[in-house]
């Protein structure tokens, strides 16, 4: 399985993507602000680029684990049927415990990556 996500309205605050798996499209994504790095930066780079809690990961491919259970998200309802597994997004530089989770806004985030709709601006819905 492939998972790509196209980032398409980068704003002062936060980023807007899509989601695709097998390159159909899933559901529309919410990141903190992109602030260009890259995943072939340096450590050094990443980090002095990164502001914690409002930094999207770098664009780059990385691997997504489903087997981790979420210490976070374990006992939330709409993670039951998974056993509090979340899908983590892999080896990110500069940046621990990224996942993929419900979530509204960008202060849902903290460099994670948020699923659902986005029909309002600066926001994604229905996310569970």
């Amino acid at each position: 399985m492939k998972l790509k996500l196209k980032r398409i309205a980068k704003k002062d605050g936060y980023t807007i993507g899509k989601l695709y798996i097998n390159d159909k499209y899933f559901c529309d994504t919410l990141e903190d602000k992109d602030r260009g790095l890259q995943q072939s930066m340096s450590l050094d780079i990443i980090k002095k680029m990164k502001e914690y809690g409002s930094t999207a990961i770098p664009t780059g491919v990385y691997a997504i684990n489903m087997n981790i259970i979420s210490p976070r998200f374990k006992n939330k309802s709409p993670y039951n049927d998974y056993q509090g597994r979340v899908p983590r997004v892999m080896n990110v530089k500069g940046f621990e415990g990224v996942l993929i989770h419900i979530g509204n806004t960008a202060k849902d985030t903290e460099g994670c990556i948020l699923v659902g709709k986005n029909k309002q601006v600066g926001k994604v819905l229905e996310s569970t």
